[in-house]
């Protein structure tokens, strides 16, 4: 009999994170899930499934209740780690008349919040694990067309900060992916948003178990396609 593999999702108390939870449940994984507050769709979840769905509460930035979290679970081997807290604040601004605390906790957030989560859990991934950051397309200088120019700067940092920490572990037998899930209607992302949920997060998963067992960076959307840097 297959042993059961266990994910870690940070921020599925909602959107994409809460989706991803929901799609791992449902392949009969063993979940553990963060919230920052009480979310009422990760308790539906786990109503569902009351043997697979664990949650846990952290806020990403706080990086003592990320300490204490990784002391929580420090023998529990993971299968797979994924990011996907984010924020999306200062919409219509640029540089020139963006508040600077805006543009910082996007940052903080984003980028920081993200990778040092990255940086305290990779060990506990199994060889052939992977870990996952959700960024966006826009994070993308190439094909970036100049809109949610800070949020779109805060993505740009999250993959430059995963294509640094790929080169600090070039030995290393994970998967590392920077994956863009499409423009999804999720709260953030807007109703008249081009996916569904239905549409990205189940590609997203197949994807990632592809990558199972593949070392190396790797920048790509739902389908598994190569996002240019």
């Amino acid at each position: 009999m297959a042993r059961q593999k266990t994910v870690l999702i940070f921020g599925a108390s909602r959107g994409l994170g809460l989706a991803l939870a929901g799609e791992y449940c449902g392949r009969g994984c063993k979940v553990i899930a963060t919230q920052r507050v009480t979310s009422s769709g990760l308790q539906q979840l786990s109503a569902r499934f009351p043997s697979s769905l664990e949650i846990e509460s952290l806020d990403i930035t706080d990086i003592i209740g990320a300490s204490n979290l990784k002391s929580r679970l420090e023998s529990r081997a993971l299968d797979a780690v994924f990011v996907t807290a984010e924020i999306c604040i200062a919409k219509n601004n640029t540089p020139v008349d963006v508040d600077e605390l805006d543009f910082i906790e996007m940052m903080l957030t984003n980028a920081l919040g993200s990778m040092r989560l990255v940086e305290a859990f990779h060990d506990q991934v199994s060889p052939r694990g992977v870990i996952v950051v959700v960024s966006s397309q826009l994070g993308s200088i190439t094909v970036n067309s100049g809109e949610l120019e800070m949020y779109s700067a805060s993505k740009a940092a999250l993959n430059m900060l995963m294509k640094c920490f790929s080169a600090r572990h070039a030995e290393d037998t994970r998967a590392l992916l920077i994956v863009a899930p499409g423009w999804v209607r999720t709260q953030m992302g807007r109703d008249d948003a081009a996916l569904s949920i239905e549409e990205s997060i189940p590609q997203v998963v197949n994807m990632v178990e592809a990558q199972s067992g593949t070392p190396g960076l790797h920048f790509i959307d739902h389908q598994g396609r190569t996002v240019p840097w």
